[in-house]
């Protein structure tokens, strides 16, 4: 397919190599499956060759955002042809110093280098205009512009046809590439929630700059229990004011795995589909600064992080009470049900461990209140709320990542609602797919989790002092509460899950790591380990499938050698799927 569209013909990039061709010294590989010779012999003509012989660049994702520059990505004999090196020698700054001939050629050409990014693998090149922009953007391949190992696997092993068909296709479904994976996820965050849009002036003699209802608008600090250690507020803080709300990373205790379990053939891992970008959907955040309350109400409506003592919960009893105060019946039996499970083979929800708590701590909303559905009577000592507008900030960034993974999952033969026993078998063929969309594929959840994570970007450098300001603090999207939130939403919804399966099917996991489960089974297959009768899930239990939030085959190995893990502590659900499990002390 074309990625070009009526306002920039030329397509949202094109993939450079040296042609050999003194005449024409590159070869244009398109998004359209074509290419373009391309008679620019310098950096700063390959700019313009962009803007304006080309027509390249992206539409904008909202009405109220900014339209895409165009982006050439330099192969290696691109690379060598313009005169770059090629490799970094400073591997710290990765910058190109400004005494170096190319960098030198550019500002005599009348281009600028934007000053606090300098010239590095994904390096601007723009000129001062009176009105509009005008800009290329350059990814420097040989300079690891693209992380090959994860993010866009293989691509190293790529044509330039290969790679510009792969960079299209994510520039046309998620966003036109300018940067790592963490970079991309963030820019698109802000993409799809433009800070302002213009406004008709009061006295109607032209535009200016208005807000954008439920965007972020200025940089806010946090609140010392969700701040990094290295963080000003998180000066002098004491141990038990650090929220530490992450991914479940929990080990079955050896002593609590029954006969029964033992006696089962094989450790069945499922793994969640883009667990992190599940709970983004319909998360409600708090989009300004924080205030501290002593001895606030729980209100599940208002997000924020509390500080409560859940250090002596008794689970059965806060649903069997719970349960006598329920009025329908088939509510009344459920939370009976859930009151009358093993909770000593269960990881606790309330922290990343899956061991109670032992003090007081600090909890987001998100977790809070999945221990007021629990019956839990929630009494937070202290607070720091946001009082102020809230919303789903997260959920177009969800919407578009959503449908990316999910058409890509298509292209590669796993459409929606298949029947799990199809879908299961679909899986299975699409590590042997079209290599360009298994490079999307990773891209695009590389985005979701390093996007979520440069939400909390710490402090780089080997000069930096604990204590100071770092630039990222200047970023409205520098929201460490929103990862938080996040995370922690996705355990409780695994947890919530764990639960019920525990109390409809009387099936406990073995380990969890992060987004895979694992259960002991009678057969190999995610239908054996989870509450399935035929193709039907029990309500409330893990759903096989390819949506965000269903669950997936991970891996499935013998009951012994996931014994001979469990025994030795190892969390069996990093190593069920490629079995090997590390050596014995």
């Amino acid at each position: 397919m074309s990625d070009a569209d009526d306002k920039f013909p030329g397509g949202p990039l094109a993939v450079l190599e040296a042609s050999g061709d003194p005449a024409v010294p590159f070869t244009a590989y398109l998004t359209g499956g074509t290419t373009a010779a391309c008679p620019a012999r310098t950096m700063t003509e390959l700019a313009a060759w962009a803007i304006d012989d080309m027509g390249m660049g992206s539409s904008r994702l909202d009405r109220n955002g900014d339209d895409e520059d165009p982006l050439l990505v330099l192969t290696a004999s691109a690379t060598e042809f313009l005169g770059l090196p090629p490799e970094f020698d400073d591997t710290v700054n990765q910058r190109l110093p400004a005494t170096h001939p190319v960098v030198k050629a550019i500002a005599k050409a009348g281009w600028l280098i934007p000053p606090h990014r300098g010239f590095g693998p994904w390096v601007r090149l723009y000129q001062k205009v009176d009105t509009g922009r005008r800009c290329t953007q350059f990814a420097i391949l040989p300079w690891g512009a693209l992380d090959t190992r994860l993010s866009w696997k293989g691509l190293d092993r790529f044509a330039p046809d290969q790679v510009a068909d792969a960079l299209g296709l994510y520039a046309a479904r998620v966003i036109r590439p300018r940067g790592t994976a963490a970079v991309n996820g963030i820019s698109l965050m802000e993409a799809v929630r433009p800070r302002s849009r213009a406004v008709k002036k009061a006295d109607g003699t032209g535009y200016e700059k208005g807000e954008v209802p439920g965007s972020l608008r200025k940089a806010v600090d946090p609140a010392p229990p969700e701040a990094p250690e290295e963080h000003p507020v998180a000066q002098n803080r004491h141990p038990d004011d650090v929220m530490d709300e992450e991914a479940l990373d929990w080990v079955r205790p050896f002593e609590n795995i029954t006969a029964d379990e033992g006696a089962l053939p094989y450790a069945v891992g499922v793994d969640v589909n883009t667990a992190f970008l599940a709970a983004a959907n319909g998360l409600t955040l708090g989009l300004g600064a924080p205030e501290h309350v002593d001895r606030p109400a729980f209100d599940k409506r208002i997000p924020g992080c509390w500080q409560v003592d859940l250090s002596d919960v008794d689970f059965a009893a806060a649903l069997t009470a719970k349960a006598l105060r329920a009025r329908k019946p088939e509510a009344r039996e459920k939370l009976l049900r859930m009151a009358a499970v093993d909770f000593a083979r269960l990881p606790n929800p309330f922290t990343t461990d899956g061991l109670p708590p032992d003090r007081p701590g600090w909890y987001t909303t998100q977790t809070l209140a999945y221990a007021v559905e629990l019956g839990i009577d929630v009494r937070p000592t202290q607070g720091w709320l946001r009082l102020g507008e809230t919303g789903p900030y997260l959920q177009p960034w969800y919407n578009r990542i959503r449908d990316a993974y999910i058409a890509t999952m298509a292209d590669l033969g796993v459409p929606e609602n298949l029947p799990p026993a199809e879908f299961l078998e679909a899986m299975r063929r699409v590590p042997d797919g079209d290599p360009v969309l298994l490079a999307v594929l990773a891209a695009i959840k590389a985005t979701v989790k390093s996007g979520l994570g440069k939400l909390r970007e710490r402090p780089q450098g080997i000069d930096y002092t604990p204590g100071e300001r770092w630039p990222a603090l200047d970023r409205p999207l520098w929201r460490p509460d929103f990862r938080a939130a996040d995370i922690s939403g996705s355990r409780v919804n695994m947890n919530r899950k764990i639960l019920n399966t525990a109390a409809i099917a009387d099936r406990y996991p073995l380990a969890v790591a992060t987004d895979c489960i694992v259960y002991g089974a009678v057969g190999t297959s995610p239908l054996d380990a989870l509450a399935y009768t035929g193709d039907t899930h029990a309500p409330g239990t893990f759903q096989i499938g390819v949506n965000p939030g269903y669950v997936k085959h991970e891996g499935t190995q013998s009951m012994a050698w996931a014994l001979d893990g469990l025994d030795r502590g190892v969390n069996i659900a990093r190593h069920v799927k490629s079995g090997a499990l590390p050596k014995a002390a």
